[in-house]
């Protein structure tokens, strides 16, 4: 009797852990028969140099890293502009900064304290189509979660009129520079915050954001999943929770300390906060970015959704000095001339991971020449969606995949700035061409051989007129007049 029950216990076990791997077996292909989740991380003025495994010597990002380890680290990657609004719309859209509809920071008031007033930038139009949208029609649900910056509160900008199933966080991003504000935003009800009214710092935005982006994985994990996370970290306001300060402490030789705007009117309506230990606050920032990282994947392997997943991390633009920020201390734009809102290298060129399992190699580096209005084609192939004439990028996705034979080259990256004097810059292969103050009237081109001159040090225009000539020839094809965005000579050429 007792070996027949056994048998019974051994046969009963056996069907339990049968049945558990049909389950299993069946999950996933289930999964492999749908097109891929995508969760795309958009940190906020992270510069190349920023992470370790892209040579930062004076902090540790060991959950990015991992990241890089699991997947394929890009290292010729460039941001869609060197400022927030304009990078995060030619990503959504497909389009360079020549061509598409938002080209520089603007909020919607020009009056003083205007974003104060009213709530967000220039607003995205409802004929322009975005990724999300775009994915939307393939089945994907879709999420957004942290700083938006592409239109306020009822405008055709706002998140969910531009393909959004949901949207947590900031949608101006002058606001965004506050990390515990008195609100937040869900979908298009305002989201009151106790503990941080009067001054107070009972809620950190990030872990707010954080706690929604887990939400909707858990939610959304039975279909295919388009995540956004584009987070506020770690740009403007250097500030974290006391809890991880303490972390930081004493760590770092403390420059000057940054003293910003304390009380008053404009006290976390978009002005920073006084920092005394600003080297002690960034890395106490990216440590937080790096962890909720990690969290991200832990999630997606917990819920079994790890081999149908991509994700992709990527920074908006180059380090900034804002708010006590010392690019020069972390050495944050690596081996590049120039931070944020310069269009030499340490403005645009940033980091870029992807994983796929599976799928991606492993522990890869690859050089592909690539720019953010390359995801919306990318993602398009991904998800078997026909192509866009309308589209600037080229997809990367045969790149990714190990497949370089079928990979298409762009024949120059091109990017205008439309801030300060206005700016313009090429990448024609080795060749980088720069325009600076151009409102001011200069139409000179430094040119760089990025091959020999990483850091453009060496202006080579005097040698090599005929690469000048390219570079003005390309400055006037790749920029499309704007009644919004005017850019000096070019535009008025256009109206003459």
């Amino acid at each position: 009797m007792k070996n027949m029950n056994a048998i019974v216990k051994s046969m009963f076990l056996l069907a339990v852990i049968i049945l558990a791997s049909c389950q299993v077996n069946a999950k996933k292909e289930e999964q492999s028969s749908r097109p891929p989740n995508i969760i795309f991380i958009l940190a906020d003025d992270l510069g190349y140099g920023d992470l370790s495994c892209y040579g930062q010597q004076k902090f540790a990002t060991p959950n990015i890293d991992r990241l890089a380890a699991q997947g394929m680290l890009f290292t010729n990657h460039y941001a869609g502009s060197s400022v927030c609004a304009p990078s995060r719309a030619s990503l959504l859209t497909g389009q360079h900064t020549g061509h598409v509809a938002i080209r520089d920071n603007r909020s919607l008031d020009p009056a003083p304290y205007g974003f104060r007033e009213r709530e967000g930038q220039f607003p995205l139009a409802d004929s322009i189509r975005t990724i999300p949208e775009m994915l939307k029609t393939a089945g994907y649900s879709t999420g957004a979660f942290g700083k938006w910056g592409l239109g306020g509160p009822e405008t055709s900008g706002e998140p969910n009129h531009q393909g959004f199933d949901e949207f947590y966080g900031y949608v101006c991003q002058s606001l965004a520079h506050n990390y515990y504000p008195d609100h937040l935003w869900h979908n298009k009800e305002k989201i009151k915050l106790a503990g941080n009214d009067d001054g107070g710092f009972g809620a950190y935005s990030p872990e707010l954001m954080q706690e929604k982006v887990l939400e909707f994985m858990e939610q959304n994990q039975s279909k295919p999943f388009f995540l956004f996370v584009p987070t506020p970290l770690p740009h403007a306001e250097l500030i974290a929770p006391k809890e991880e300060m303490k972390n930081w402490k004493g760590k770092f030789e403390e420059g000057k300390p940054y003293k910003g705007v304390d009380d008053g009117p404009a006290f976390r309506k978009g002005a920073l906060i006084s920092q005394d230990q600003p080297h002690a606050a960034f890395a106490a920032m990216v440590k937080i970015l790096d962890d909720q990282v990690g969290e991200i994947m832990e999630k997606v392997k917990e819920l079994g959704i790890e081999e149908n997943t991509m994700i992709v991390f990527t920074s908006d633009n180059g380090p900034h000095h804002e708010g006590g920020g010392d690019p020069a201390f972390f050495d944050s734009n690596g081996p590049f001339k120039g931070v944020k809102r310069d269009l030499y290298e340490g403005g645009i060129r940033v980091p870029l991971i992807v994983r796929w399992p599976g799928r991606i190699q492993a522990n890869s580096t690859n050089s592909h020449i690539s720019a953010f209005w390359d995801f919306m084609p990318t993602f398009a192939d991904l998800s078997g969606i026909p192509r866009s004439n309308n589209w600037d990028g080229i997809s990367f996705l045969p790149t990714m995949l190990g497949e370089e034979d079928r990979q298409k080259d762009h024949d120059y990256l091109y990017w205008e700035y439309h801030g300060e004097a206005g700016k313009q810059a090429v990448r024609l292969g080795k060749w980088k061409g720069v325009r600076n103050n151009i409102r001011e009237g200069n139409v000179g081109i430094e040119i760089y051989n990025l091959e020999d001159d990483l850091g453009e040090k060496i202006d080579l225009s005097i040698e090599y007129p005929d690469i000048v000539s390219k570079m003005d020839s390309i400055f006037r094809i790749a920029h499309k007049p704007s009644k919004e965005f005017k850019l000096g000579y070019l535009d008025q050429e256009s109206e003459d």
